[in-house]
């Protein structure tokens, strides 16, 4: 995938995410790990390794956002699934400002 739909996913992961906060946010999702990523879709000087771990972590969110107001288990292991791929992508200080 070139840089550019890279980043056009991103675009869409995002918006897709924010209004799915919007519409649970009394459902109790709390933030995760895309806010200490640092990385926006609007910062095409980011790198494409950055956009990657980007979309997987967006992915996860939303995956789990959905998860737990159906109770679908099977997107509860996609969640996971996205987040063991996300850990792939980081650095060894990005996990650092990211995981507890």
């Amino acid at each position: 995938m070139q840089k550019d739909e890279l980043i056009q996913l991103h675009t869409f992961l995002y918006q897709m995410r924010t209004q799915l906060v919007q519409m649970c946010e009394n459902h109790g999702f709390e933030s995760t790990y895309y806010e200490k990523l640092d990385i926006t879709p609007y910062q095409i000087h980011k790198s494409k390794r950055e956009h990657k771990l980007a979309v997987f972590t967006l992915s996860k969110d939303i995956a789990g956002i959905i998860s737990s107001n159906n109770g679908d288990m099977g997107l509860g292991k996609i969640a996971n699934r996205l987040d063991q791929m996300a850990l792939r992508f980081m650095t060894e200080k990005e996990k650092e400002l990211t995981r507890p």
